[in-house]
């Protein structure tokens, strides 16, 4: 039994499009830089910059790396690791004291 179901790979006009829209967020991200900046958003603008990087890489990753277009068992492996990697982190962050459960 095979999945016969495969979605086309973007076409060079979409693959510009999805620069143009990393792009933007780019500088949403830059100017969410300067406005905390100025405003001292504090964990508000942490939260929107962390959203707007988890947004990017879910992008860059489905698209420039194709693999939303592999199989489903290629795409949970990937996941696997990312959750990995993305707990470790956390758990660093926690141990140096930057994420702090009592804040």
């Amino acid at each position: 039994m095979t999945d016969e179901h495969h979605l086309s790979h973007p076409s060079p006009a979409q693959y510009v499009k999805i620069a143009v829209g990393l792009a933007v967020l780019t500088a949403i991200e830059v100017a969410l830089f300067y406005i905390n900046n100025a405003l001292g958003l504090g964990w508000i603008n942490t939260a929107a910059l962390l959203t707007l990087a988890f947004f990017k890489f879910f992008v860059v990753v489905g698209w420039y790396m194709h693999i939303r277009y592999e199989k489903a068992a290629v795409s949970r492996f990937f996941i696997f690791g990312f959750v990995l990697a993305f707990s470790l982190y956390g758990v660093v962050l926690i141990g140096l004291g930057v994420l702090a459960a009592t804040r």
